[in-house]
C-alpha cells in the first residue's frame, strides 16, 4: 500500500487582477506551491468571457494544511471578496510527497 497523506485544496476562482496580490498573500500564509490558470464562465454576477484585459478570471488551486487554507479563505474573504468576484472552495485531498506541501 502507498502512503498517502491528507491536506485540504483551496480553490479561488477570481478576476485576474488579484492573482498577485493572492499569491503573495497565500505564501505569506505558508503555501509552497500554487497553480494558476485562466478560466472562463459565469456566476451570479453575469458571465466573464475573457475578451478583454478586465473581463479575465482565474482559477489558482492550493494544497495545504487545513489550517492554513482556512487562514487564507478567512483573509481572501474579508479583504478581497467584498469589493470583487470571488469564489472558493475546499476539497479534501491526499498527497504522496507530503514536504512539497
Amino acid at each position: 500500500m502507498i502512503a498517502k497523506h491528507p491536506k485540504t485544496l483551496l480553490v479561488i476562482v477570481a478576476e485576474a487582477l488579484l492573482e498577485k496580490n493572492l499569491v503573495r498573500d497565500a505564501r505569506q500564509r505558508g503555501v509552497q506551491g500554487w497553480t494558476v490558470s485562466e478560466v472562463h464562465g459565469a456566476s451570479l454576477e453575469g458571465v466573464r468571457d475573457g475578451d478583454w484585459e478586465a473581463d479575465r478570471t482565474i482559477e489558482l488551486k492550493l494544497i495545504c494544511d487545513e489550517a492554513v487554507a482556512d487562514a487564507l479563505a478567512a483573509h481572501v474573504l474579508a479583504t478581497y471578496a467584498p469589493h470583487y468576484s470571488v469564489a472558493m472552495y475546499f476539497a479534501p485531498v491526499q498527497v504522496l510527497r507530503p514536504e512539497r506541501f
